[in-house]
């Protein structure tokens, strides 16, 4: 029978053929519903740099860059060479490894905050780590987030992020949406959910459950909310009560890690008790991290005689993820961060200009080396005015698939886009020249949804 599979693996399958045998062995066909499109997904042959080069031979400008986890683009050449040297010695082992404390050196040196740090194997695990160590700590059970708000697939940390108006509620007591059906109703009744950059109400909410609160949970730029950065007095105002009511503040920089060289928490008056690490750590591989205060990172410790949080994984900190996290890290340097950021920040002027050209009521958000478009006259500032409803959403996805078809670029699937030290003035010219016909494409129905 294997022979009959891999019989079928025939030479110069187009991904539509991929696509008919994925149904039959993969629900829907994919592992992970971000790559999902109609009529089907479309499968890599190669990529290097910004470009990414389908089976149907396609190359595609890669914004997107893996969910923003490829800080230094595709097949990146001293990630390659350190990681073909690791793999001759070995993939995983049932021991430790120098790689994994040499990583760890690097990280910790970065980020005063990070006194003490954990690897897991993805952002996922290292919310629902450092949630589960706040727990554990503070000996209270209930979490607070933003509504909105991304933080992986853990069941408290999703609550709320599928939010919408047939089901928010009030305002000032946002209700805590479940994502999966059949949640239980303990997980939805012990997240407390807040308004994002609203300081009063948020600090109403947390009151009303400070003997139970056990971590605030803040993105500092969360993609979901709209991709703007949280205010610092209300990043302060958060701080100050967490220390007035034994609760951790916590940072998920899974994504805004890349911001600054020691995070997006590096512009902020206050520093996060934990923080929660992903995507670009891991150098193209699988990881997650958490770092923080070393008096609370010790609920980890397995020598103590009391072990309040036993914590471990196949996979974590193994030494291909380590190594080539740590050269990423290595590269992605101050003068790196600093370039890629200011690279940034041109691009979006450019665009800016493109978009007063077109004549469009669109605008960008972001921070660092991200961005993010908006159907709007002004920038949104609550996940409230972000929130597209399906005629907008329709219009989003028609614009992907022309930005994908038309003009071969990749974006996230919300209209955000990851920047790489890969890409060139040239890649940037080629974007905005598309997006330009883009918006000049769908000028008629943008403007009719801002007209309502």
């Amino acid at each position: 029978m294997n022979s009959q599979i891999i019989a079928k693996k025939v030479k110069g399958e187009s991904s539509k053929q991929i696509y008919n045998r994925a149904v039959n062995v993969l629900t829907g066909g994919v592992s992970r519903n971000t790559i999902y499109r109609k009529p089907h997904p479309y499968y890599v042959a190669s990529a290097k740099g910004s470009y990414i080069t389908d089976i149907d031979g396609t190359s595609r400008l890669d914004f997107a860059n893996n969910m923003a986890s490829l800080i230094h683009g595709h097949a990146n050449p001293q990630i390659i060479e350190a990681v073909t040297n690791q793999l001759q010695k070995g993939t995983a082992y049932t021991m430790g490894t120098e790689s994994e404390v040499d990583f760890a050196e690097l990280l910790t040196s970065r980020a005063p905050g990070f006194e003490k740090i954990r690897f897991m194997n993805s952002g996922t695990e290292a919310v629902m780590t450092m949630i589960k160590a706040a727990r554990a700590y503070t000996g209270k059970t209930k979490i607070a987030k933003a509504e909105g708000a991304y933080h992986g697939t853990y069941d408290f940390a999703e609550i709320s992020q599928t939010s919408n108006p047939d089901n928010w509620g009030d305002i000032n007591h946002p209700n805590s949406v479940p994502v999966v059906q059949n949640t239980p109703k303990g997980v939805i009744n012990d997240v407390v959910v807040f308004p994002y950059n609203d300081i009063e109400r948020t600090i109403k909410l947390l009151d009303e459950n400070a003997d139970n609160i056990a971590c605030v949970l803040i993105d500092p730029v969360p993609h979901r909310v709209g991709l703007f950065p949280a205010n610092d007095s209300f990043v302060k105002a958060v701080y100050n009560w967490t220390r007035k009511n034994n609760a951790i503040l916590a940072f998920d920089e899974v994504v805004t890690f890349r911001v600054n060289y020691s995070g997006a928490q590096a512009n902020y008056s206050v520093k996060p008790d934990l923080t929660a690490l992903g995507k670009i750590i891991g150098g193209g591989f699988p990881i997650g991290a958490l770092a923080g205060k070393a008096e609370i990172m010790e609920v980890l410790n397995p020598r103590q005689k009391f072990l309040r949080h036993p914590h471990s994984g196949t996979f974590s900190a193994n030494p291909i993820s380590t190594t080539a996290g740590r050269v990423a890290m290595e590269m992605f340097d101050e003068n790196a961060v600093n370039n890629l950021n200011n690279f940034t920040s041109a691009t979006k002027k450019q665009i800016e200009e493109a978009l007063k050209i077109a004549d469009v009521p669109v605008t960008l958000t972001g921070a660092g080396s991200m961005f993010r478009f908006h159907f709007t006259d002004t920038a949104p500032n609550t996940y409230r005015e972000t929130y597209q409803n399906k005629k907008t959403r329709d219009l989003i996805d028609d614009l992907l698939d022309y930005m994908f078809f038309e003009e071969n670029i990749v974006m996230i699937n919300t209209l955000a886009c990851m920047m790489a030290t890969s890409m060139t003035q040239n890649d940037i010219d080629k974007f905005t020249d598309a997006i330009y016909r883009a918006m000049k494409f769908f000028k008629p129905r943008i403007n009719t949804l801002n007209n309502g």
